[in-house]
């Protein structure tokens, strides 16, 4: 059964998603489950890089995975192909997962069975920016065939982010971009930031995410 919330008019909805994302965690944490927010523009390695993280971990660690996306279940159905337990959650015209939504994902999966949770967020770099899920960590991944000017054009995500991931690095060259900027950028944004260089392609850097996602598991 769903739970639902009335909201006054002109309350403000970030504070009420601020409230959900709240019990969110408090929910994940009371099964010890660990959250990865993935957020990211079309195209830029989400999916891959989910799919990716299933198959070096499945054997370590138990993992399901939310789908959000205006139509969730193509991405949904390349993780459920790993017998992960998955929900596809369509945002319809909204261009972004919010608290809400994920409450009612999370109600949908065994939580009990799980030690991670990646949630795929909507394909953007602006509107998931504000909308806190009550996840552990949040990851942007971009690529270098967005340019590389796309982290200084798009500042705020960047400012709330744990880690980015300048991910096709090995066609960097070909697409004319220069990742070191990318990093430069990203650090400028949020000196605190943790920024990998990958190739989802060729597994450079992958390792380095395996060590982040180790790092960050709750203990039980």
């Amino acid at each position: 059964m769903h739970s639902t919330e009335e909201v006054a008019i002109g309350y403000d909805v970030l504070k009420m998603n601020s409230r959900i994302a709240r019990r969110n965690r408090n929910t994940l944490e009371r099964h010890g489950v660990t959250a990865f927010n993935i957020m990211g523009a079309i195209g830029s390695g989400k999916t891959l890089l989910i799919e990716k993280t299933i198959q070096e971990f499945g054997d370590r660690f138990r993992i399901g995975a939310i789908a959000g996306d205006v139509i969730a279940r193509i991405d949904a159905a390349r993780f459920e192909k790993y017998g992960v337990p998955t929900v596809g959650l369509n945002t319809g015209k909204e261009c972004h997962l919010d608290a809400h939504l994920v409450e009612h994902g999370l109600g949908d999966l065994p939580l009990d069975s799980l030690d991670l949770l990646f949630i795929e967020n909507v394909g953007n770099l602006i509107c998931p920016t504000d909308y806190e899920l009550g996840e552990h960590k949040r990851v942007v991944v971009v690529s270098v065939s967005e340019g590389d000017d796309i982290v200084e054009k798009h500042p705020l995500i960047f400012s709330t982010a744990d880690l980015i991931i300048v991910n096709k690095i090995d066609i960097a060259e070909a697409v004319n971009a220069d990742a070191d900027k990318m990093v430069k950028d990203a650090c400028t944004i949020n000196p605190r930031i943790k920024v990998l260089k990958m190739s989802l392609k060729t597994g450079k850097g992958f390792s380095d995410w395996v060590d982040f996602v180790e790092k960050s598991i709750i203990k039980r």
